[in-house]
């Protein structure tokens, strides 16, 4: 049996972070935890603003850390779908595995914003997604994106279209 790894999706909104998590957990012994349906299941009432996504991500983190943890120790691979989109969310990911005695492997979606809005817009316009993201919305969050850097040390697997 090979060693599990914990796989930290990183790339902004409509990168195809999601398809590429559903991919990854076609494999024997993998599992996705998706941030976007936990928090639909748990907070969609009480997501308006980005410092509600922070407070409700944060409680969200506080179970699905350990659970992780458990899997990884279990020998199952765990696909985290949550956005390791900045060094402390990597840093957090990174952790896990650690904790867990698990490899780490972050998959990066180089994306350009042009191609990312117009999946965003598709994707609104399906209503498949458990939320809809404005423009100004994407704008806003894609703001705060920061991309992998060597210094931080992680094995890093890059998607370009």
């Amino acid at each position: 049996m090979s060693e599990p790894v914990l796989h930290m999706l990183c790339g902004k909104i409509a990168a195809g972070k999601s398809t590429l998590s559903a991919t990854l957990g076609q494999g024997a012994g993998v599992i996705v935890i998706r941030e976007d349906d936990w928090l639909h299941a748990l907070y969609s009432d009480r997501l308006e603003t980005l410092a509600d996504y922070s407070a409700c991500t944060a409680r969200l983190r506080e179970i699905v850390g350990p659970l992780s943890i458990d899997l990884l120790r279990a020998g199952t691979s765990v696909v985290l779908d949550f956005a390791a989109n900045r060094p402390p969310e990597r840093a957090w990911m990174r952790g896990l595995a650690q904790t867990a005695g698990a490899q780490a492997r972050l998959h990066y979606l180089e994306v350009d914003d042009a191609t990312c809005l117009t999946r965003l817009r598709a994707r609104n316009a399906r209503g498949e997604h458990p939320f809809r993201v404005s423009e100004a919305q994407f704008h806003r969050i894609t703001s705060h994106f920061v991309p992998p850097t060597e210094e931080e040390g992680l094995d890093v697997i890059r998607y370009a279209p």
